[in-house]
C-alpha cells in the first residue's frame, strides 16, 4: 500500500512467486484504491502470460517496462453509470523469470537438491544412487477389513525432483516390493527420504477425516526413513532394516521395519572432493539473498504446486502423503522439539564443559602427576611458541584416527531418544498435533498459553542476563560510571606500559603459572576483576 495518496504512485517493492513449467498460468496485476478501511475499489488490471518475460540466469539487472492497465468497469445498462471507466493508465514494472535460484519445497535441514531451476546452470552429476526397496516386516494393522486388522502398504521415495511410488501390496503385514530405482547425484550432502503408507482406497479405507466420511479418508502414515548420502561409503552396498516410527497424540509407536538395499556410486573422486569446497546453494542466493519470510512463502507455494501435480500423476499421491514427505509442519511450535533442540545444544557444549572441569582439576592439583605434566607442556610451548599450531593440528589428526575405530557401520535412523519422544508429556503431544489456529477448548488453550508464558519468561531472563553482561563490558569506556571508567583507563595505561617493556614470553609464562598455581595460593573469594566487572552499570535500571 502506497503511504501517500497521489496520482503518481511509487511502491518500489520486490515480490517473488513460484512459477512452474510449462508456464501456462498468467500473471494478474490489479491496482486498487483503498476508499476506506474495509473497501477497496479496483482501478485497473492486466493479465500477462509468463512466456512474455525474459529468463535471468545471473545477477545482471533486469530492464523495466511499461504495461498498459486495462480499462475497468463498463455499465451494463444505460441507466447504470456507476461502473463507467474511471481510470486508465500504465504501470511500470521489472519482471523476469529467475533461473539462478533453487526453490526449496522441503526443509533446508534435509534437502535433497540444491541445483538452480535453470537446466543450463546444472553441472555434471558426480555419482549415482541406487535404491532397492525390498519390503517391510512386522507392520501393524492400519484399518479394519471384515472385522480383522489389515494393511495395504506402498512405499514412496523422494530425492531431488524425482518422486517414485511402489505398487500397493494388499492385506499383508510383510509386503515384498523388490523394486529398484536410480537417481543422479549432484551433491553428496543431500538426503533421500522414504516413507511407507497405507492405501485408504482399498480394504475399507484408512484414517477418517474430521467429518468421518469416506471422502475424507486419508492414507495412514506407517513411518519414514531419511538417509544422508554423505554418510555412505562409495561403491558399498548397504542392506539393512530401518525401524518405522510414527509419533501420534498418544506417544511414539514402532509400526514395523523397512528393508532397503542402497549403493552410492561415485564417478570421480576429484569431483567429490571439489564439491566439498563449493557453496551449498547457487550463487544467486548469496549475491541477492531472499529474506526468511520469502523463503518460507516460496516453500509453501512450491509444496502446493508439487502436491497438485503429484495428485494428477499415475498412480496419484495424495496431498497428506506429499506433506508428510516434505515435513510441511516442521516450523510449527512443539514443546518436544524445543526440549530436543535444547539438549542437542547441551550435548555440543558437554565436551567444553568436560574440558573446563578437567582444567579446574589441574589447577586445583587433584592429580599431582597430571598437573606437573601440564606445567611441563606449558613451559615447552612458551619456550617454543612455533610448536603451538602444529601440536594443535597433530592432536586433532590423532583424535580423528582414534575415532575411526568407532565410526558408524550403517546409516543412522530415526532416534526416539534424540527426538525426546519417549518421555514426552501427553498434553505436550496433544498440543503438537493441534490445528492452527487451535481447535481446543478455551481452558486448555489458556493452560497451554500460561505454560508457554512460563517457558518464554525463563528465556527472557537468560536473554536479559546476556544483554546485561554485554552492556557492562561496553560501559567500561562509556563514562556512565566515572569512577569505574577512570580506574579502567588508568589500569589500561599501566598495563600498556608494562607490556611494552616486558617480553611476550615472560607475560605468557607469568599468566600461565598464575592460573595453574597451587590451591594453597588460591582464595575461595571472587577475584578482583570479577568483582569490578559485576559492579559496572547496565541499562536494566532504565527499563520499565
Amino acid at each position: 500500500v502506497c503511504p501517500t495518496r497521489s496520482t503518481t504512485t511509487i511502491w518500489n517493492e520486490d515480490l517473488v512467486f513460484v512459477a512452474a513449467e510449462p508456464f501456462e498460468e498468467q500473471l494478474t496485476i490489479t491496482v486498487e484504491d483503498r476508499v476506506h478501511g474495509s473497501k477497496d475499489e479496483v482501478l485497473g488490471k492486466i493479465m500477462l502470460p509468463l512466456t512474455l518475460f525474459d529468463k535471468r540466469l545471473d545477477h545482471r539487472p533486469v530492464h523495466s517496462r511499461w504495461f498498459n492497465l486495462e480499462k475497468y468497469g463498463f455499465g451494463m445498462m444505460e441507466g447504470d453509470r456507476r461502473n463507467e471507466v474511471k481510470f486508465s493508465s500504465r504501470i511500470h514494472m521489472r519482471i523476469c523469470l529467475e533461473g539462478g535460484y533453487h526453490v526449496l519445497d522441503e526443509s533446508t535441514l534435509y534437502a535433497s537438491d540444491h541445483r538452480p531451476t535453470a537446466r543450463q546452470l546444472w553441472k555434471q552429476p558426480i555419482g549415482m544412487l541406487e535404491v532397492g526397496i525390498l519390503g517391510a516386516q512386522k507392520l501393524l494393522p492400519m484399518k479394519m477389513n471384515n472385522s480383522r486388522g489389515s494393511t495395504d502398504s506402498y512405499c514412496v521415495a523422494k530425492y531431488g525432483q524425482k518422486w517414485i511410488r511402489t505398487r500397493t501390496i494388499l492385506d499383508t503385514f510383510s509386503p515384498k516390493w523388490n523394486e529398484q530405482y536410480t537417481w543422479e547425484v549432484y551433491d553428496p550432502c543431500t538426503v533421500i527420504t522414504l516413507g511407507v503408507f497405507d492405501n485408504c482406497h482399498l480394504g475399507g479405507g484408512g484414517e477418517k477425516g474430521p467429518s468421518g466420511s469416506s471422502n475424507a479418508a486419508r492414507d495412514s502414515r506407517i513411518g519414514k526413513v531419511r538417509i544422508r548420502l554423505s554418510t555412505l561409503e562409495a561403491n558399498r552396498i548397504y542392506t539393512n532394516s530401518y525401524p518405522l516410527l510414527v509419533l501420534h497424540q498418544h506417544g511414539v509407536k514402532k509400526t514395523g521395519e523397512l528393508q532397503l538395499a542402497i549403493r552410492f556410486t561415485t564417478l570421480s573422486l576429484a569431483n567429490m572432493v571439489y564439491i566439498y569446497g563449493q557453496p551449498l546453494l547457487p550463487k544467486m542466493h548469496y549475491l541477492s539473498p531472499f529474506t526468511v519470510n520469502q523463503v518460507e512463502n516460496l516453500r509453501y507455494q512450491a509444496m502446493n504446486i508439487v502436491a497438485m501435480r503429484l495428485g494428477r500423476a499415475e498412480p496419484p499421491l495424495r496431498k497428506e502423503v506429499v506433506e508428510y514427505m516434505l515435513d510441511v509442519d516442521s516450523h510449527m511450535w512443539s514443546m518436544r522439539r524445543s526440549k530436543a533442540n535444547f539438549f542437542r545444544i547441551m550435548s555440543l557444549f558437554s565436551s567444553v564443559i568436560t574440558m573446563g572441569k578437567w582444567f579446574n582439576q589441574v589447577c586445583n592439583w587433584k592429580n599431582p602427576v597430571t598437573s606437573v605434566l601440564v606445567h611441563v607442556l606449558f613451559l615447552i610451548l612458551i619456550l617454543y611458541p612455533e610448536l603451538i599450531l602444529p601440536t594443535l593440528f597433530l592432536y586433532m589428526f590423532l583424535i580423528g584416527l582414534w575415532n575411526y575405530r568407532f565410526r558408524p557401520k550403517n546409516p543412522t535412523h530415526m532416534d526416539t531418544k534424540l527426538s525426546w519422544a519417549e518421555g514426552v508429556n501427553p498434553d505436550e503431544l496433544d498440543e503438537e498435533f493441534d490445528t492452527f489456529p487451535s481447535s481446543k477448548p478455551h481452558d486448555v488453550v489458556r493452560m497451554r498459553y500460561d505454560r508457554l508464558r512460563s517457558v518464554a519468561g525463563r528465556i527472557q531472563t537468560v536473554v536479559g542476563d546476556i544483554a546485561t553482561q554485554g552492556e557492562r563490558f561496553r560501559s567500561l569506556l562509556s563514562w556512565r560510571d566515572t569512577r569505574a571508567t577512570s580506574l579502567f583507563i588508568v589500569f589500561s595505561l599501566c598495563t600498556a606500559v608494562i607490556l611494552y617493556a616486558t617480553p611476550p614470553k615472560v607475560v605468557a609464562l607469568a599468566s600461565g603459572l598464575y592460573f595453574l598455581r597451587h590451591p594453597k595460593f588460591r582464595s575461595k573469594m571472587p577475584s578482583v576483576p570479577s568483582n569490578f566487572f559485576k559492579r559496572l552499570p547496565a541499562q536494566t535500571d532504565s527499563m520499565l
